[in-house]
């Protein structure tokens, strides 16, 4: 147990953030870039979709949930099962996550994918719609460092293992803390607003 713990620990510090060219960011400027992408639609009317599969779409509805509660930003999922299984009848499982976000997405929404392997043909299909419209794109990947989704954000984080434990314990962790200080900052805005 400790060395799984400790394993996960490292592996999770060494997750690798990168913008759209590729360029290299420490942790700490992605997670803060990320939450000033998350923050902007609260002065907008922007929203923040999210895009999972299997545990990657616990995750996501998870932080759509803190999201909506916590920072107090729209944001939404596309895991209600009639309409996501009418698109899987229809047009295959890899148009699931495609089709809700041609229908709802806006220009500079801001979409969020987690994906172990960074291959799974819905996601790779979400984010060119995604693009297409020009919203503002975070993936999380991990497994091969080469995965598709990694090249296809304005803002990317790779955790460096092929365990999923550890892949996605670690997107679970980046994005609670994210969120959490999201949160807080948005607060710490509030409150000094209504001290002035």
């Amino acid at each position: 147990m400790n060395d799984y713990i400790q394993e996960f620990s490292c592996i999770t510090l060494e997750t690798k953030a990168t913008d759209s060219t590729g360029g290299t960011l420490s942790l700490n400027d992605g997670a803060d870039l990320a939450i000033q992408m998350l923050l902007s639609t609260a002065t907008s009317s922007n929203k923040i979709m999210l895009a999972g599969n299997g545990g990657s779409a616990s995750i996501v509805s998870h932080v759509q949930n803190d999201l909506c509660k916590a920072v107090g930003v729209p944001a939404m999922v596309f895991t209600e099962q009639p309409l996501m299984t009418a698109f899987a009848n229809d047009d295959g499982y890899g148009s699931v996550f495609e089709r809700p976000i041609k229908l709802w997405g806006d220009e500079q929404d801001v979409l969020i994918t987690v994906s172990s392997s960074g291959r799974s043909e819905n996601i790779v299909r979400a984010l060119v719609a995604a693009k297409e419209i020009g919203c503002q794109i975070i993936t999380f990947s991990g497994f091969e460092p080469d995965n598709p989704s990694r090249d296809m954000g304005d803002l990317n984080f790779y955790v460096e293992s092929s365990v999923y434990g550890y892949v996605e314990n670690a997107h679970s962790v980046l994005m609670h803390y994210i969120t959490d200080r999201a949160s807080e900052i948005l607060r710490f805005s509030l409150e000094t607003e209504a001290s002035d």
